[in-house]
């Protein structure tokens, strides 16, 4: 449209006469080589850049546990298998699989005919060597005296002492017959050796107990319990010191269960470092009497050496992790963030010790992480689901500035790699 009236232009000046129509007709074409320049060279407005939605969360000063942990396993304060020690046939259970038992309660019982017949064979023999004896005792004293007023001769009544003796000997014996049938009789009726909780059988009523050595079922004593770990041999100084002040405090996670954590002690520590792991044995006891831990169950057994005061603490999902290092993004004033390196110690029940790179009452980003640049404007938020804000533009953190009835941007992910041309590495939680 600028040409064609340019043009336009140009025939009315070519009527003109002499010089005004060289004057004009530059004008003229100056005016059009400015808006030909203008209409080239023009630039969008920059858009202005939106502000990313985050969750964030104070940076705190917290006494804080020193801890270990290791994966562990659980173990039945005392775990017996119930062995059969005679031959004979199964004739009673006298539990149920999984049922608890006390001391001295009755398990089992294999056919106890064969051995009261043995029981009433040895006390008869030894009724019958005891009189024996009695009666050479006697004919020995007899023949004594007789000795003694010269009416026999001397070997005569050794003679009768010597049987007498071997009587008596003989009698030992069959008392100690008696005593091993009586034994063999005790055997077949199997009891509880101590309160605990019954296994599976092993065999049912009716087998033929053939092997002595043959495993009945397998009684354990749940209540209190053992969790066995172990840690590396350089931590034995610390736990070594520690533990000398008296016991030290452990706790058992159960993976998925989020209820309060069953606590224990430490109660042993073997006498040796595994050389071919570099690891040492250690157990702590847990009352269990509510019977949480069970015998075989895998826990992480949380060892608790002392408390450390004062540090400063974040949220664990504060602290990210890129190629280069531990990251964290700060909000400064304005609800801009600052990209800051840190270097942190340990994490426990979901807080991250910082050593360095952030300092106590600073606001940290805790979600929202991967669309963040060096310098980015952010809201933050309650929660990125669901687009509730707690802060905005005007530089206080903790103040809110979203509409009322504005929708919701939808909730961030979080991805392994930043946005293209970011500045500061990114990436994702420890």
């Amino acid at each position: 449209m600028e040409l064609s009236g340019g043009k336009e232009a140009i025939r009315k000046v070519s009527a003109m006469p002499g010089k005004k129509k060289i004057f004009w007709a530059g004008v003229i074409v100056l005016c059009i080589i400015i808006v030909i320049v203008y209409v080239v060279t023009r630039k969008e407005p920059a858009p202005v850049q939106e502000r990313v939605p985050v969750t964030a969360a104070k940076a705190v000063v917290k006494d804080m546990p020193v801890e270990l942990r290791e994966i562990g396993t659980i173990e039945g304060y005392r775990s017996v298998p119930i062995y059969a020690q005679i031959t004979g046939q199964l004739v009673k259970i006298h539990f149920k699989e999984g049922q608890d038992v006390k001391k001295g309660q009755p398990l089992f019982t294999i056919d106890p005919t064969q051995y009261q017949a043995k029981v009433r064979q040895a006390e008869a023999r030894l009724a019958q060597d005891t009189a024996q004896m009695k009666f050479s005792i006697d004919e020995a004293k007899r023949y004594k005296y007789l000795y003694d007023k010269g009416a026999v001769a001397l070997s005569d009544y050794e003679n009768k002492q010597s049987i007498a003796d071997a009587q008596g000997s003989l009698v030992l014996a069959d008392k100690a017959q008696v005593q091993d049938a009586r034994l063999d009789l005790a055997h077949c009726f199997i009891s509880a050796p101590f309160d605990g909780r019954m296994g599976a059988y092993a065999v049912f009523e009716g087998r033929m107990i053939k092997d002595v050595d043959t495993q009945l079922a397998t009684v354990n004593q749940i209540t209190p319990v053992y969790a066995t770990f172990s840690v590396p041999e350089k931590n034995l100084p610390d736990i070594r010191k520690y533990s000398a002040a008296g016991k030290l405090k452990t706790r058992a996670i159960i993976a998925g269960y989020t209820g309060q954590a069953p606590e224990g002690e430490l109660t042993f520590m073997d006498n040796t470092v595994n050389t071919q792991t570099g690891m040492i044995l250690l157990k702590a006891t847990f009352p269990n009497a509510d019977r949480f831990l069970w015998p075989g169950q895998f826990v992480n057994v949380i060892l608790t050496l002392s408390t450390e005061k004062d540090a400063v603490v974040v949220p664990e999902r504060a602290i990210q992790l890129s190629q280069t290092g531990k990251y964290a993004f700060v909000v400064k004033t304005g609800n801009t963030v600052e990209y800051r390196v840190v270097t942190t110690d340990r994490t426990v029940d979901g807080l991250t010790v910082v050593r360095k790179g952030i300092s106590a009452g600073e606001t940290v980003v805790t979600d929202g992480h991967f669309k963040l640049r060096d310098g980015f404007p952010v809201e933050i938020r309650d929660s990125l689901a669901s687009g509730q804000g707690n802060g905005g533009g005007n530089g206080k953190p903790g103040q809110g500035n979203m509409k009322e009835g504005a929708p919701a941007k939808p909730a961030a992910t979080k991805t392994d790699a930043q946005a293209p041309g970011a500045e500061a590495p990114a990436g994702t939680k420890k």
